[in-house]
């Protein structure tokens, strides 16, 4: 439910409301706007009876909303959400962020290679996996900590922030300390646990989709992270797995501007885990432009053949260069200027 304020509400009438809400032993969520205050109504389990509500001083109309995710809906928070990352902005009215870097950090020679061409290309964010979720226990599973270091390294040698995946709470500690940003990895979209403490920091999250999860699970599993007080979330499809083999996994493009619909948080696309192939990575990376993402995430690799892992996703340093200059091109044609 949301409780829609007066635009000349006082700060006590607002007060009076989230003390009223919580004696009806639910929790009030105050949603300052440009023009009047929301007050979002969260820990119900079913339909509210909002008679005690409707009549109090300042309350203008009370919503009721049916969705099981609130703090990421538009219903409750209209303004569309900027997330910063050291200065690097996510969002509407932004240019396209792109992330780009290896799937894992393998060497120093290997990492701090990758950061000097992804930088010198255009890349704003530096990525590189320090802990790997592998299907097979006997693949590469990343460097850990020390990786953590390297990534590290090689962003501030190029000036970029980073970004990297956790896996574990024990490793979330060590992954702050390191990285600018949090990626929490499709597969564990759903370890509540791990969204929840995440949520208790203040540091950006990148989150995946699920290779099998609903847009309502999506962004239900975003409501954990808002729901523990970090606002700081950045939705990213990475495409789902359907009956198709030819590609990795099928990349859903439709969901990008159907979340910019229901959801107010920013949305990325990563064509190199959606398709597999590294032929389908830029023409996919131009579509997700095309419908509206806030960014991409892109496998970039000194030398993909001797890649420990995904190599035949990474893009080499020439193929990224040349992506992001018809991603220029593309941003001009669609702001309407000269190519």
């Amino acid at each position: 439910m949301l409780i829609v304020m007066h635009h000349n509400a006082s700060n006590e009438q607002i007060k009076a409301v989230s003390e009223a809400i919580g004696a009806m032993g639910l929790q009030a969520q105050p949603i300052p706007g440009s023009e009047r205050t929301a007050i979002g109504v969260l820990g119900n389990q079913g339909y509210v009876d909002d008679t005690a509500l409707r009549d109090l001083p300042g309350v203008r109309e009370v919503i009721h909303v049916s969705k099981p995710y609130k703090l990421v809906s538009r219903d409750f928070h209209p303004q569309t959400t900027v997330v910063n990352v050291a200065g690097v902005m996510f969002g509407d009215q932004h240019l396209p962020v792109i992330i780009a870097g290896p799937c894992s950090v393998e060497s120093e020679q290997q990492i701090l290679k990758a950061a000097d061409l992804v930088k010198a290309a255009g890349a704003q964010i530096l990525r590189g996996g320090a802990f790997k979720p592998r299907t097979g226990p006997h693949s590469f599973q990343g460097l850990g900590v020390e990786g953590l270091k390297l990534l590290r390294q090689a962003g501030q040698r190029v000036d970029l922030p980073v970004i990297t995946e956790v896996m574990r709470i024990e490793q979330l500690d060590a992954v702050c300390q390191y990285a600018d940003v949090l990626q929490i990895g499709a597969r564990n979209m759903q370890n509540f646990d791990l969204l929840k403490e995440v949520g208790k920091t203040k540091h950006p999250v990148l989150l995946k989709r699920g290779m099998s999860a609903t847009i309502e699970e999506f962004l239900s599993a975003a409501e954990y992270i808002l729901a523990e007080g970090n606002p700081n979330v950045i939705l990213c499809e990475r495409g789902i797995r359907t009956f198709e083999r030819t590609t990795r996994n099928t990349l859903d493009l439709s969901v990008v501007p159907l979340i910019r619909e229901m959801s107010h948080l920013p949305i990325v696309v990563d064509p190199s885990h959606a398709t597999g192939r590294r032929s389908l990575v830029a023409p996919m990376a131009k579509a997700a432009y095309v419908v509206g993402a806030h960014g991409i995430m892109v496998e970039v690799h000194p030398d993909p053949d001797k890649a420990l892992c995904d190599g035949a996703q990474s893009l080499t340093g020439e193929g990224f260069a040349q992506l992001v200059i018809e991603l220029r091109q593309l941003q001009a044609l669609m702001a309407g200027g000269q190519v």
